[in-house]
């Protein structure tokens, strides 16, 4: 079936008021699984990763990916609710000539959670939506040109959160990334503000493929969590406990959260602690911070 339809032009522009929504607590851990390898599913979603993104695109090779839509749709079919409201699939993107097939299956299946590689213009986003109206599109910035029309894409309608795709962008800008590149912060402070301004999450940071490195995926979100990105792609399983237990407060912050709230709650508006004030800033802030703890 042909799925292809002319490119109407996006929904986009941020509503009245974005800007002014609260922060909310988003996915903390997207992890990547080969859309061909089924057997991987069920260890995926057993892993505790947030969102489990089964892969057509780049963990998939081009002669496997039609096995690769069969098992996903074989999965599908006889999935628990609470699997799949916890997966996204990872479509190729809307240059590659299997698109229009992996549209098809998403419709066919009723799957409304995607992520979109190398979205760089409202267009991309409008013709996706012309086949799938309900999807819910993590879009994939993977480049320069999509970097220069982030704030677009973060208002277009069908957008839920942007995601940081390091290595592709790296390449496109010839960057050296073995260590952290002072060439990303530019982009990753870009896709954060546009997150914030359009009334996102803040973005997903992209893979660390130091698979058995603790150190270096942790010294990668800590920079993700510099420039204002709040999550992360995993490419094994066993980044995702480590990932989320550094995303967790430490007892010293929820000591210092509680102590704060106390003290608002004793004197509102106008209380002290440790010799300042505690304006509403810091009262959300360490509202923030418990609910964080309680996932």
């Amino acid at each position: 079936m042909n799925t292809s339809a002319p490119a109407p032009q996006a929904p986009c522009g941020p509503a009245a008021g974005d800007a002014a929504r609260p922060h909310t607590l988003a996915a903390r851990s997207y992890l990547f699984v080969p859309g061909n390898r089924p057997e991987r599913f069920a260890k995926a979603l057993a892993s505790g990763a947030d969102v489990v993104v089964l892969d057509l695109e780049d963990a998939v090779a081009s002669d496997a990916k039609p096995e690769a839509r069969d098992a996903i749709a074989s999965w599908w079919a006889g999935a628990p609710v609470a699997e799949r409201e916890r997966v996204a699939v990872r479509i190729n993107d809307a240059t590659a000539p299997c698109h229009g097939d992996d549209l098809q299956l998403l419709r066919e299946l009723g799957i409304h959670a995607l992520m979109l590689p190398k979205v760089e213009t409202p267009e991309h986003i409008a013709a996706l939506l012309a086949v799938l109206p309900q999807a819910r599109v993590l879009a994939l910035v993977e480049s320069a040109r999509g970097v220069a029309g982030v704030d677009a894409l973060a208002a277009c309608t069908g957008v839920t959160r942007l995601v940081f795709g390091t290595l592709d962008y790296a390449l496109d800008l010839d960057l050296d990334i073995t260590e952290h590149s002072d060439g990303l912060s530019y982009a990753a402070s870009r896709l954060a503000i546009a997150s914030r301004v359009a009334g996102l999450a803040a973005p997903v940071a992209g893979v660390t493929p130091q698979i058995d490195d603790d150190a270096r995926l942790l010294a990668d979100l800590a920079w993700a969590r510099r420039h204002g990105l709040s999550s992360k792609l995993c490419v094994h399983p066993k980044q995702v406990g480590a990932l989320h237990a550094a995303l967790a407060p430490n007892d010293a912050a929820l000591d210092w959260a509680r102590r704060v709230l106390a003290a608002e709650a004793a004197s509102p508006g106008a209380a002290r602690l440790d010799g300042r004030m505690i304006d509403r800033p810091v009262v959300l802030q360490a509202r923030r911070t418990l609910q964080r703890a309680a996932r």
